[in-house]
């Protein structure tokens, strides 16, 4: 963990759901509502692109895209309960909007909803689900939005919260900093890690970014 105090990064990706806002309530009512309706139990979605999700369920005579399609409707209408991770609001403030991008399995039209009622900064840069073929934990994601930045991705630190995340961030190249305050299972005590944003701060000179606690 120290060493990422002690190292420059010349840009921040942040992952969206459980890292810079918590839209669990939502979610859980979308996806229990959706699998009730389907007759099985919840399934792990957090992380993932909805159709990633459904398709590896293999349900006989459902289409995955378009059940994701329907999934990702019902969670842009639902959009009640949906808070900003403590701190994350005056964290974003704190660093220049051309060296941060949000890099989410959401499609961009519930991602901007989200983070509009969450109340967060509009990121100038962001990687949606129409942006990649393959999903977390594949690294797709992560190295289009270096590209992006037209940074490293070894120059490069990810926020993430769910371990498909955490392993798409690392299989990037990029150092990764895990956020807890949503997660049920603890992290290995390896990972570098913090809770949500209340006790670190971003400093930003010229293209060189650093955390301090």
């Amino acid at each position: 963990m120290d060493g990422l105090f002690a190292t420059s990064f010349e840009a921040f990706l942040f992952d969206m759901d459980g890292t810079i806002l918590n839209s669990a309530a939502p979610s859980e009512r979308v996806w229990g509502n959706w699998a009730q309706k389907h007759g099985i139990p919840t399934p792990n979605y957090h992380g993932r692109r909805a159709n990633d999700t459904v398709r590896d369920l293999n349900l006989p005579g459902i289409d995955p895209d378009a059940e994701g399609a329907e999934i990702t409707a019902m969670e842009i209408v639902d959009v009640d309960g949906v808070v900003p991770i403590p701190g994350a609001r005056e964290f974003l403030s704190q660093l220049p909007p051309e060296r941060w991008a949000v890099v989410t399995s959401a499609p961009k039209a519930l991602a901007l909803r989200r983070i509009a009622a969450a109340g967060l900064p509009n990121p100038h840069l962001m990687i949606s689900a129409e942006d990649i073929s393959v999903g977390k934990p594949a690294p797709d994601c992560y190295l289009a939005a270096t590209k992006l930045l037209s940074v490293s991705p070894a120059r490069c630190l990810v926020f993430e919260d769910a371990d498909v995340g955490i392993s798409a961030g690392e299989a990037a190249g990029c150092a990764v900093l895990a956020i807890t305050e949503t997660r049920h299972i603890p992290l290995t005590a390896s990972k570098p890690q913090v809770e949500n944003y209340l006790n670190i701060r971003a400093i930003a000179d010229g293209r060189k970014i650093r955390l301090t606690k």
